[in-house]
């Protein structure tokens, strides 16, 4: 067995776009969830909409924190969320003044800076049209989302609209922010990614083929992991070694390391 973890707080997984926490065949955490419940970590999921904009997935989240804290009985909570759940996370503690019932928020492959993803599809004139917004918004209800808004999600992670983010969402200092992130080492890493790597590649630099190291980047501690692990691969969703690297052992680290701290 395991040795267990002493971690003071429990732990919300917050996920980003595209990921659910609705139970089914795809277990967008992977083992990630049951193998730190397997170190004594209390576990829970955000249960954010995949297609919310921050501001309304920082009001589920609100909601998801504040049943944590009754059911554990503890104050506060560690958060570790990937992509744009770290902006959602973000929020949340600035809009709701949830300094005081935040531990840590550990963001991974969070686009901070924005993406040039969002860029690239903002700038098409089919985006902003009746037929390109209804699309949008009948892909998220598909999706099965509470309050999907595609369009906005878009708007708010673009490159320019970050920069007024940052500007105005400002760290709490009650709170310890960290970033972890991976690049990968080219575009064969992970064929799912191998377009849209090259492309950011191309504009911004190394990449995870989503978000850029450049838009990663951000907190009081930034740590890089190593091989070649894509957006996508992070998160455990296939469930098998990347490089050699068995990925829920890099949120075990994580964890521990939050117990060292005293969170």
């Amino acid at each position: 067995m395991p040795e267990n973890i002493p971690l003071k707080y429990p732990v919300v997984l917050v996920h980003g776009v595209l990921a659910h926490d609705r139970m089914g065949r795809v277990k967008f955490w992977g083992r990630i969830p049951e193998v730190l419940m397997a170190r004594g970590i209390k576990v829970f999921l955000g249960n954010t909409d995949a297609w919310g904009d921050y501001e309304s997935n920082a009001l589920a989240l609100k909601g998801t924190i504040e049943k944590v804290l009754q059911e554990t009985g503890r104050k506060k909570v560690n958060i570790i969320a990937h992509s744009k759940g770290g902006l959602d996370s973000r929020y949340l503690i600035w809009r709701h003044g949830f300094g005081d019932k935040i531990a840590s928020l550990t963001t991974i492959n969070t686009p901070h800076h924005g993406s040039e993803i969002a860029d690239l599809i903002y700038n098409r004139k089919i985006t902003h049209t009746k037929l390109g917004k209804k699309v949008l918004a009948v892909f998220g209800e598909l999706y099965g989302d509470t309050n999907p808004n595609l369009y906005n999600v878009n708007f708010q992670l673009t490159t320019a609209e970050m920069h007024g983010f940052n500007e105005k969402i400002t760290m709490d200092g009650g709170v310890s922010y960290q970033s972890l992130y991976t690049t990968m080492d080219n575009a064969f890493d992970d064929m799912v990614f191998f377009y849209s790597y090259l492309y950011v590649k191309k504009v911004r630099g190394k990449n995870d083929g989503i978000v850029s190291e450049h838009s990663a980047k951000w907190g009081n501690t930034i740590t890089k992991i190593e091989g070649g692990i894509s957006h996508a691969e992070i998160l455990d969703f296939k469930q098998k070694k990347i490089s050699g690297i068995d990925i829920p052992s890099i949120y075990v680290e994580i964890v521990a390391g939050l117990s060292g701290n005293g969170f």
